[in-house]
C-alpha cells in the first residue's frame, strides 16, 4: 500500500517539481549566458541542435522496438515542419529575445496565460463552443480576463522593490532605469506574443497527435526541422562569425543543460506524468515556476523582485486556476454524459423488444 502511494502520489509530485526547476533553470542559465554576451538566437540554434542529437538514439530505439509503426507521409512531414517553424523558429526565438529584455520571472508568470489564450483561439476557430450559461465556460472566460489583467499589472507597474539588490540614486542610474523599463515592456510584449503562438502551437500539436499518435517521432522531427529553420534564420540575421563563438563557462553550461533538460529529460518525465496523472495534474504545477524563477533570478542573476510583479503574479495565478477549474468541470461533465450514454446503450441491448 505504501509503495503504491509512493508511485502514484509522491513520485509524480517530485517529478513535476523537478521539471519546473529544470525549466526555470534553463531560462535562468539562458539569461545568464545572454548577459555574458551569447547571442540569443545562436543560443536557441545550439541547444535545439544538441537536443536533436540527444533525441536521435531514443527515436531509433523507439522505432526499432515497435513493428506496427505508422508510416510518415508527406502530409505528416508537413505538419512536423510547421510545428518546428512555429514552435522553435518563431516561438523560442521570440521568447528568448523577450527574456533578454526582461527577466525569467516575468517569462514564467506570463507563461500562465497560455490556457486562457488556448481557450480564446479554440473559440475563434470554432473548436470549442462558448456557452455562458455553463459554470465551466464562465470560469474559463473570467479566468482568461483576470489573467490578462494580471499580465498588464506585471508589465506596466513595477512598484517598490520587495526583494533583491539595492541600487544607487544618482542621475545616471535613473536614466538606466528608464531604459530598462522600456526594455521590460518590449520583453513582456514579446513573451505575451509567444504565449499566443504557444496556444496556436498546442492546438496544431494536439491535432497532429490525433492523426499520428507517435509522440517521440513528433518531438524529434519538430526539433530537427526547428533547428534547421532557426539556424537558417540566424545565419540571415547574424553574419558576424564572432556571434557564433561560444565562450567556455556559463555559455557552454547553458547550451548543454538546455539541450538535455529542455528536449530529452522534460519530454520523457512529462510523458510519464501525463500517463500517470493526466494533463490537468501536470498543468497545476505551472505557477510554481514563478516562485522558482524569482528565487533563481535573485540568487544567480542579482534581479530585484518588485511589488508589481508580486501582485501581477498572484492575479495571473488566480486567473490560471479559474481556467483550469473550468476545464476540469467541463471534462467531468463530458465523462458523466458518456457514462449515461453507455448505460442507455447497454440497457437497449438487453431489451431488444424496445427496437420493434
Amino acid at each position: 500500500m505504501e509503495m503504491q502511494s509512493w508511485s502514484t502520489d509522491f513520485l509524480p509530485f517530485l517529478a513535476m517539481v523537478i521539471v519546473e526547476c529544470g525549466e526555470m533553470g534553463m531560462i535562468t542559465l539562458g539569461k545568464a549566458a545572454m548577459n555574458d554576451g551569447l547571442n540569443n538566437l545562436v543560443y536557441v540554434v545550439y541547444y535545439n541542435a544538441l537536443g536533436t542529437l540527444f533525441l536521435l538514439p531514443f527515436l531509433i530505439f523507439h522505432r526499432c522496438s515497435r513493428s506496427n509503426m505508422a508510416p510518415i507521409t508527406l502530409s505528416i512531414l508537413w505538419r512536423f515542419f510547421l510545428l518546428g517553424l512555429l514552435g522553435i523558429c518563431f516561438l523560442q526565438a521570440m521568447a528568448f529575445t523577450g527574456i533578454k529584455y526582461s527577466s525569467p520571472t516575468l517569462a514564467a508568470a506570463l507563461g500562465n496565460l497560455m490556457p486562457g489564450f488556448t481557450f480564446l483561439l479554440a473559440i475563434i476557430f470554432r473548436m470549442e463552443k462558448l456557452d455562458i450559461r455553463k459554470a465551466s465556460s464562465q470560469a474559463k472566460s473570467v479566468g482568461t480576463v483576470v489573467a490578462i489583467v494580471g499580465a498588464s499589472i506585471m508589465t506596466l507597474y513595477k512598484g517598490p522593490r520587495v526583494l533583491g539588490s539595492n541600487f544607487p540614486s544618482d542621475s545616471s542610474y535613473h536614466s538606466l532605469v528608464l531604459s530598462q523599463e522600456s526594455n521590460w515592456i518590449l520583453g513582456a510584449l514579446l513573451i505575451i506574443t509567444t504565449c499566443i503562438m504557444s496556444a496556436g502551437w498546442n492546438i496544431l500539436q494536439t491535432d497532429t497527435v490525433k492523426k499520428y499518435p507517435e509522440h517521440m517521432t513528433i518531438v524529434f522531427f519538430t526539433c530537427l526541422f526547428g533547428s534547421i529553420q532557426i539556424a537558417t534564420l540566424t545565419l540571415a540575421l547574424e553574419s558576424n562569425p564572432k556571434a557564433w563563438m561560444v565562450k567556455p563557462g556559463i555559455e557552454i553550461i547553458a547550451i548543454v543543460f538546455s539541450g538535455v533538460s529542455g528536449n530529452v529529460f522534460r519530454y520523457n518525465v512529462l510523458t510519464w506524468c501525463l500517463d500517470k496523472k493526466g494533463p490537468l495534474y501536470v498543468a497545476m504545477y505551472k505557477p510554481l515556476g514563478m516562485v522558482i524563477a524569482a528565487i533563481m533570478g535573485i540568487i544567480f542573476l542579482g534581479d530585484s523582485l518588485h511589488l508589481g510583479s508580486v501582485i501581477g503574479a498572484v492575479v495571473i495565478s488566480a486567473g490560471f486556476y479559474s481556467v483550469l477549474w473550468g476545464k476540469a468541470k467541463e471534462i467531468k461533465s463530458m465523462v458523466e454524459v458518456e457514462d449515461i450514454v453507455c448505460v442507455i446503450d447497454s440497457s437497449n441491448q438487453r431489451s431488444p423488444l424496445l427496437h420493434k
